[in-house]
């Protein structure tokens, strides 16, 4: 970062600090938000957006080579009159990555002439258009799609270097992503009774990336079709990991994929707490049982303080409800051979003592059995149990999915429409993960990876910049200020330095 953009970044930071800054105030005569001779003005030639922050994912973007990528392997187009089918994808991506939710967004962008200009083009497509070259897509095209991303998304973590994915943890869930349409094809109604498709969504753990999403009718089981994607994400991570672990919930347990998996990866799965389980923990001699210790949901900086009143839990007790109580927890393994496996595997049983109560009485003990399947030997139990738990973490991938990038809205009018467009809108969210791994300072990129994107928008695009086009380039020149500006620049600097691919 340059020395006068250090200054300028160091005065408003001072600025705002002093403004903010711990204060004795006295009794205001008037409250703090008191402007009132408001007036507004036409700027006849300063050009200015609000989303400042596209430039440099534009620019990145381009140097990881996804722009030519795109046009060289996704054949969609026999002419481009005029656009390419870079322009159709980026549209979409960049509509997500600029907060918009529909594809009628896409109309404010394709109106404002600065915007254009910022990204040096002429024009976009609109909604109409973009929803059409969407149903244009394949399953073969939407499959070369992915692939495409996914090669862009290796050069990042070639870029990144080593340690990223030491273990690279791969997660896999289905999800209802429900829809008010009457007439989607590939619609269904779900086992929640919302009506709507059940995509698939495989992701990386370590950096939060989306590897592979594929639609489904409604009506699907969570785990149909799932072993070919498995095995697609394996061999994605395979050679940038040490090792790779496979994380399901139980839908994802197909026995008769276990042995062909565990040559590939290590894998913790649930398995349904079926009688034949449940009488072999039950079995166990109580010296095979040891407590199952949890650590802190956080640490404690400053100083212990009060707990409120657990309201819920009143209300609960006052009503009289059925209350489930977890009193204690206990772990213990044995070895298993599935009916379709020829090998045994490790089997982590916990049982936890629940207390039924009933208002303030306490009705009775319930004991409940919950067990984990996995190829990992030379750990505890206690840490298996650990691991399978921190899948749930995907649960904030899903809904980051949903109602972040907005990417399951399912707009367009079939199932593979729908599909395309998922995929393309889903690129928002693995761009702010390859933005956090140009990061160049570790505390920083490992914070915007666990960012919510709503936050990365305000943090990294919605940055107000005046565009100035003079001397063949465009310059983005920052308005305003924000604690993250810092990791914008050096991160931005990191990326013009990269050889464009």
């Amino acid at each position: 970062m340059s020395r006068s953009y250090r200054k300028i970044i160091r005065n408003r930071k001072q600025r705002i600090e002093r403004r903010l800054a711990p204060k004795n105030w006295g009794d205001q005569a008037q409250p703090m938000l008191k402007a009132s001779n408001i007036h507004y003005e036409m700027a006849e030639k300063t050009e200015a957006i609000s989303y400042g922050g596209i430039g440099a994912m534009h620019k990145m973007i381009g140097k990881l080579g996804l722009v030519d990528e795109i046009d060289r392997e996704l054949h969609l187009l026999k002419k481009h009159l005029p656009y390419h089918e870079s322009d159709h994808v980026l549209n979409l991506t960049y509509n997500a990555l600029l907060g918009g939710i529909r594809l009628e967004d896409i109309e404010l962008r394709r109106n404002d002439e600065v915007f254009l200009n910022a990204l040096g083009a002429q024009r976009i497509p609109d909604p109409t258009t973009s929803g059409d070259f969407t149903r244009r897509c394949d399953e073969r095209h939407i499959l070369s799609l992915m692939e495409i991303i996914n090669t862009v998304r290796q050069r990042v973590w070639v870029r990144h270097g080593k340690g990223l994915l030491n273990v690279a943890i791969v997660d896999v869930d289905g999800t209802v992503a429900g829809t008010l349409g009457a007439c989607k094809e590939g619609m269904d109604i779900s086992y929640k009774g919302i009506w709507g498709y059940h995509p698939l969504i495989i992701s990386l753990a370590n950096t939060r990336e989306v590897l592979y999403l594929v639609n489904r009718p409604g009506n699907v089981v969570s785990h149909q079709g799932c072993a070919e994607w498995i095995d697609r994400a394996v061999a994605l991570v395979k050679p940038h990991a040490r090792k790779v672990l496979l994380r399901g919930d139980t839908d994802f347990s197909l026995t008769a994929h276990f042995d062909h998996w565990a040559q590939e990866a290590d894998f913790i799965f649930g398995m349904d707490a079926h009688p034949a389980l449940v009488r072999r923990a039950q079995e166990l001699p109580e010296s095979a049982w040891d407590a199952l210790a949890r650590p802190a949901k956080y640490q404690v900086k400053t100083e212990t303080r009060q707990k409120p009143e657990r309201v819920k839990e009143r209300i609960v007790k006052s009503r009289e409800f059925k209350n489930l109580k977890l009193r204690s927890e206990q772990v213990a393994e044995f070895a298993c051979r599935p009916t379709k496996c020829g090998r045994d595997y490790r089997m982590v049983v916990v049982r936890k003592n629940i207390s039924v109560e009933k208002g303030a009485a306490v009705l009775f003990d319930e004991i409940r059995y919950f067990f984990y399947i996995t190829t990992k030997m030379k750990i505890s139990a206690r840490k298996v149990v650990l691991s399978a738990n921190q899948r749930c973490d995907q649960e904030n991938v899903i809904e980051q999915m949903k109602n972040g990038v907005n990417a399951m809205r399912m707009p367009v009018d079939n199932l593979l429409s729908n599909w395309a467009y998922m995929v393309m809108t889903s690129l928002a969210w693995n761009v702010k993960a390859w933005f956090a791994m140009l990061m160049p300072k570790k505390a920083r990129w490992e914070e915007v990876l666990r960012m919510e994107f709503r936050s990365f928008l305000h943090a990294f695009i919605l940055l107000p910049c005046q565009i100035i086009r003079a001397g063949r380039r465009i310059t983005y020149r920052l308005l305003g200020y924000n604690p993250w500006l810092p990791d914008f620049f050096a991160a931005f600097e990191k990326i013009q330095r990269l050889a464009v691919t």
